[in-house]
């Protein structure tokens, strides 16, 4: 038998066959559940095996750490046995002269690398904080970065020894990392007379790297074929350290190599600690890395231990193949006890189920006797399926009656529905209609009503100021001269307001304005509506920035437009409070194609701004937010400009501003539908 014909043999056993699929439904959630026990134990060995790397790392670090705080106490130490020294007291007594080249020879005896006795004279080469401590008495251990000079100073031997290849780079680093220490020195009469200075070089310090590496990293305390590893750093390069060149073969150390970008930037740069994975020369590290700090706080170095990476993956990963081989010889074995369990049971259910394909191929069969006693519950069900059979094909013959019957109903109240849904939409859709046009209706009647008493009030007390200015002029006779600049002033407006009700009047009849249309300058008409607008406005803290750079003509009203502007600087000036910089620039309209189609003014505050909610609603009659305001300056004002075969548009951001742009035409056209329709 062909490999590939078996393959979907069994693949046609698994798909039809109970016991099959029974040995699938019994070993899948098995099989699953090992599965999400295997996850969930990946996730916690490796969240918990991590945790633990770090941590243990970090605590490494802490044992590098007390190393360097101990190395700097014995530094101390060495320096305060010299300074105690029965040779030393004796020629500080007796021969002060000869003491410093004395002490300069105590290097190997006192394991330094320097030590240099200043006089108090020379204090002044040391920091203000250093020359604080020494003046009250008080020792101190520092690292600290020096150049090639400062080193030579301390020790001829010193620049030689701190010279650093840089690997990649073709250079060599002249500085030196010192640990250095600092005593002072006073005469009975306690004053300071003299520094003693010493210190170890930490640049090529194999020795000391290699003991701080040999008690953080004692023997079997890491996984089998990993290294550990200890680093002093100067700056972002390994100056100390026992990292090998190559990884796999522990070859050479890794002196003159430079950090990696991100621990440089997290140790270096920000001061902080880094305990995580990192890329170290060659290979990834368990690494924890600390700021090393000169005397005044600067970080000047790093401190690192870490160990390979790899080695530690290796077992993990060791320990799960192991885990996933037992696991699949557990669910192997159980397979096969499900399998051999379940044959024997279902053979006489796969009898039942092979009667059953036969009826639905329209074959007349039946159970019949199985190969079971006759209390079985198999062989009672192949009885009773048998039964049910025989009941199913009666049953049949009663259902299609009924079917042909039913379909003949179905179709019949089908139609009926259509039709009463049809004449449903047409009455809903009457419907709409009317309701528009009611509100419409009643919207303007409202309208017209309002305007129409606003008008009559209005007119009654012009009439009066009338009046009253002819019995003025009447009564002043010649000397109304003097004063002929405000009669003048004053019948003008009482001609404005009168053109105002008059264009209410018509707006409320017509639901638009007509009036004598005339050729202006539109730079005259905004002239003329600042002036209006700063006579209103003196007593507030307003400032009008006016740049009027229109040189077209347009065909207008010139009282209907000159209320139109002066409408729009009024809310600008409400909408910023009565103070703020109102700005009005005109200029020339052009088509996109460049062609000159008229003027145009724009208005611009510096207010609260119009939300999104409210800009579709700003131009409907009665619409305000102001509680002193009635809502029908914009909503005239664009039945002005619409009727005069312009636009009026607005551009608005919440919380800064709003700018209404006003376009007239040169030649006043007949408004459209689109024309009445404000762009927002």
């Amino acid at each position: 038998m062909k490999v590939k014909t078996f393959v979907f043999m069994w693949l046609r056993r698994f798909k039809t066959m109970v016991r099959y699929r029974l040995l699938v439904l019994t070993s899948v959630p098995i099989f699953l559940t090992l599965l999400a026990l295997i996850g969930i134990t990946c996730y916690w060995t490796v969240t918990y095996t991590w945790q633990s790397a770090l941590m243990n790392v970090k605590a490494d670090l802490a044992v590098a750490h007390h190393s360097m705080v101990l190395l700097k106490k014995e530094q101390r130490m060495e320096l305060q046995a010299l300074a105690n020294s029965y040779d030393f007291q004796r020629r500080l007594r007796f021969d002060e002269t000869t003491l410093p080249q004395w002490v300069h020879l105590q290097n190997q005896q006192y394991q330094l690398d320097f030590v240099v006795l200043h006089p108090v004279s020379d204090i002044g080469i040391f920091s203000a904080q250093e020359q604080r401590l020494l003046r009250a008495g008080k020792d101190q251990t520092f690292f600290q970065v020096l150049d090639r000079s400062a080193l030579f100073e301390l020790n001829h031997d010193l620049p030689a020894r701190a010279q650093l290849p840089l690997l990649k780079e073709g250079t060599i680093e002249h500085k030196g990392l010192v640990s250095r220490s600092l005593v002072p020195i006073f005469n009975h009469q306690g004053e300071l007379k003299w520094i003693l200075d010493g210190g170890i070089l930490l640049n090529n310090s194999t020795l000391l790297v290699d003991r701080i590496r040999d008690l953080v990293y004692a023997a079997d305390t890491l996984p089998k074929g990993s290294l550990g590893t200890v680093t002093l750093f100067m700056g972002d390069v390994r100056i100390s350290t026992n990292v090998p060149l190559d990884s796999a073969n522990l070859i050479g150390r890794a002196v003159g190599t430079r950090v990696s970008e991100d621990v440089r930037q997290t140790v270096l740069q920000q001061g902080q600690t880094f305990v995580d994975r990192a890329f170290v020369y060659d290979s990834w590290y368990v690494s924890a890395y600390e700021p090393l700090h000169a005397n005044d706080g600067k970080v000047i170095g790093m401190l690192y231990t870490g160990y390979l990476q790899w080695p530690l993956i290796h077992r993990y990963l060791t320990n799960i193949i192991e885990m996933s081989v037992s696991i699949f010889l557990v669910l192997l074995f159980t397979s096969i006890i499900v399998y051999r369990g379940s044959r024997d049971l279902f053979l006489p259910i796969e009898k039942i189920y092979q009667v059953a394909k036969a009826v639905q191929m329209g074959l007349k069969r039946r159970v019949g006797k199985l190969d079971l006693c006759d209390g079985h519950e198999l062989q009672i069900l192949g009885e009773q399926f048998d039964s049910m059979l025989d009941q199913l094909e009666q049953r049949n013959g009663l259902i299609k009656l009924a079917a042909i019957e039913l379909e003949e109903k179905v179709e019949q109240r089908t139609q009926s529905l259509h039709q009463k849904t049809e004449e449903l939409e047409r009455h809903i859709r009457l419907l709409h209609q009317a309701r528009s046009k009611l509100v419409a209706t009643e919207k303007l009647a409202a309208l017209g009503e309002l305007t129409a008493g606003i008008a009559h009030e209005i007119n009654n007390p012009i009439a009066v100021i009338l009046g009253n200015i002819e019995l003025i002029q009447l009564e002043l006779g010649d000397n109304t001269a003097e004063v002929q600049e405000e009669l003048t002033a004053i019948h003008l407006q009482i001609d404005r307001i009168r053109n105002i009700t008059r264009s209410l009047l018509q707006y409320s009849r017509q639901g638009g304005v007509q009036d004598e249309v005339t050729w202006h300058h539109l730079n005259l008409i905004v002239e003329e509506s600042l002036t209006l607008v700063r006579s209103g406005t003196k007593k507030m803290d307003i400032q009008f920035e006016v740049n009027l750079a229109a040189k077209c003509s347009v065909e207008v009203n010139r009282h209907q437009l000159l209320q139109v502007l002066v409408n729009l600087q009024m809310n600008g000036i409400h909408a910023m409070d009565d103070k703020g910089v109102l700005k009005i620039t005109t200029d020339d309209w052009f088509d996109e194609n460049g062609e000159l189609r008229g003027a145009m003014v724009a208005i611009t505050d510096h207010g609260c701004g119009i939300s999104e909610q409210n800009m579709k609603r700003i131009f409907d009659p009665f619409f305000t937010t102001r509680r002193s305001g009635t809502g029908l300056g914009l909503s005239v004002s664009q039945s002005i400009i619409a009727n005069a075969g312009g636009e009026m548009t607005v551009e608005s951001v919440e919380g800064q501003g709003s700018t209404f742009i006003v376009y007239l035409k040169h030649k006043k056209e007949c408004p459209s539908e689109l024309d009445l329709q404000v762009t927002v």
